[in-house]
């Protein structure tokens, strides 16, 4: 009768419960899908918030809290026909056509944007903005903003696995580094145990390793990236700025901005082994494309300090920039580089001279 439930049906030669009928195995599967999917997709927004939840019980909260952090960023597509660029103390993104050299948009409404980072295929970038919380993601063929990553006030660096699927972004007021997924948009884990993450922060060549570095205590935290865990550290540096590694994985360079020099890491023993002396308080570590060269950023002389990898000397210098710090990017034929100045303009440089040939104006 119906509304009436009766025994189990049984199968007649095993006495077992009867199996239920495909239709019905495939419908309940479905359902048990979808529910761990709800499950997944809450647990995410849960990890999501809860990066907000940290950053706001650090002592001193407020909006726009750490805009006595000063750095930039400057990223290109990887055609190297698109750059983009940032002031944590400008409210806009300047987007550049590079073979033209003039300004294809600007994106206004940020508090203090930090980072920016094209995804591999170049159709879209991310702009962190510590002020905000957000990760925005544009389009680069148009400037739409194609997203939002909440990642909470104090969101800094950032750096894309190498397929794009992986969005890993320090906190510094936190002090956590958050691991999105940019497909979902959603975080995948909320890691603590740093001291105030900033703007450096690098994959393994192999991606098996997340570089972070902390400006309190002057280190690097290791974190595997299978795990999401920490697995160690490397200490010796003093304010300690941008870092690179060479593509065999064997060789870190960081930017010591409180000595005055460019820290060679043997990363396989986790130490430094050496430093280079360069110009006053440099800020940037950028490898060349082929590896021979590191480019320093020296915020105080206004000057590039070009590194040979091998001889770890200084074999030039560059004039004639505007507190040049981390943003620094080359061209994948390695002719250029490009050096973003405080005026949020890009100074061409041509690294067969050594020196400036043109500049990209806002």
């Amino acid at each position: 009768m119906h509304g009436l439930t009766g025994p189990a049906r049984r199968n007649p030669i095993s006495n077992s419960p009867a199996r239920p009928a495909p239709g019905r195995r495939t419908r309940a599967h479905a359902r048990e899908t979808r529910f761990m999917t709800d499950v997944r997709t809450s647990l995410r927004a849960l990890l999501a918030g809860a990066a907000l939840l940290l950053t706001q019980n650090q002592p001193g909260f407020a909006a726009g809290f750490d805009g006595a952090i000063k750095n930039n960023a400057l990223a290109l597509n990887a055609a190297g026909t698109v750059a983009a660029v940032s002031n944590s103390e400008e409210s806009a993104v300047i987007v550049y056509d590079v073979a033209k050299g003039t300004v294809l948009r600007r994106l206004d409404g940020f508090v203090t944007p930090r980072n920016i980072v094209f995804a591999p295929d170049g159709a879209r970038f991310y702009v962190s903005d510590s002020g905000t919380g957000r990760i925005t993601v544009y389009e680069t063929g148009t400037g739409k903003e194609a997203g939002v990553l909440a990642a909470g006030p104090g969101a800094f660096g950032t750096v894309l696995s190498a397929d794009g699927t992986k969005l890993y972004v320090n906190n510094e007021a936190a002090s956590t580094l958050t691991v999105f997924d940019t497909k979902t948009l959603l975080a995948d884990a909320v890691i603590p145990g740093f001291a105030q993450p900033r703007q450096g922060v690098k994959l393994s060549p192999d991606g098996k390793t997340v570089f972070v570095t902390n400006f309190l205590g002057d280190k690097i935290t290791l974190v595997d990236t299978a795990t999401n865990k920490i697995t160690g550290e490397i200490v010796g540096f003093e304010k300690l700025r941008a870092i690179s590694i060479t593509k065999d994985g064997k060789t870190l360079f960081a930017a010591n901005s409180g000595r005055n020099t460019i820290g060679v890491v043997d990363v396989a023993a986790r130490k430094v082994t050496s430093e280079v002396a360069v110009g006053k308080d440099p800020y940037g570590a950028a490898l060349t494309p082929d590896g021979r060269f590191v480019y320093s950023g020296n915020l105080k002389d206004n000057s590039l300090s070009v590194i040979d990898t091998g001889s770890l000397k200084v074999v030039a210098t560059v004039t004639g920039l505007n507190e040049p710090r981390q943003a620094i990017a080359f061209s994948s034929d390695n002719a250029h580089a490009y050096v973003l100045n405080r005026d949020l303009s890009v100074a061409v440089v041509d690294r067969a001279k050594n020196a400036v040939v043109s500049t990209m104006k806002p």
